[in-house]
């Protein structure tokens, strides 16, 4: 199905958006579920030696057994709720591919952001499908190539779908940039292929 949709980096790996998969009352409907049914808590990074406590809150959950280090911290998967597994129901019928876990960032608003990185854990499987999903407030993301320094930016809309895979953690880096023009929440889903450990 992706391929009816253009790849917006173009090259050095995949990054295709598919738009609204989900419409406003739909979306609406997630949103308020993953608001209230997730267990959300506050992150913690190490940035220059030192922990810090961010705003934005996160969660992860995934198979069972599955565990996922970054930011120097490591997350056990919490137990798929009904709510995520529907949904992963449907993601995973747009992507045809397979995920066993799901990285969830809630933002307030536009004043929490989302640095330059890659998904390039050793937990990821190499090349592998990220499928990044959006409710609440669009945002505007945006990849800049490691090399060529090249940026791309697009608006993820309320609803929306954006699949990453093949080379790009390896040659983009990805953000989202603060914003004053945005007050109200917005809730991202990142579905992912994790190594599982024998």
């Amino acid at each position: 199905m992706q391929d009816n949709f253009p790849n917006i980096i173009n090259y050095d790996g995949q990054a295709i958006y598919l738009g609204c998969i989900f419409n406003a009352e739909e979306s609406t409907y997630y949103f308020d579920e993953l608001l209230n049914k997730i267990e959300w808590r506050n992150e913690t990074v190490v940035m220059f030696g030192k922990e810090i406590t961010t705003k934005r809150k996160v969660a992860f959950y995934a198979d069972q057994g599955i565990k996922y280090t970054y930011a120097s911290k490591t997350k056990t998967g919490l137990q798929w709720n009904e709510t995520l597994l529907a949904i992963k129901h449907v993601i995973e019928s747009f992507t045809k591919v397979s995920y066993n876990a799901c990285l969830l960032n809630l933002y307030h608003d536009g004043t929490e952001s989302m640095g330059w990185h890659s998904d390039d854990e050793k937990e990821i499987v190499p090349n592998s499908s990220i499928a990044s999903l959006s409710f609440g407030a669009a945002r505007k993301f945006s990849f800049k190539h490691k090399s060529a320094k090249e940026t791309i930016s697009v608006l993820l809309e309320n609803g929306s779908l954006l699949e990453m895979k093949g080379s790009i953690q390896k040659n983009w880096l990805h953000a989202m940039p603060k914003t004053s023009k945005v007050n109200t929440p917005r809730i991202n889903l990142t579905f992912r292929q994790m190594i599982i450990a024998c």
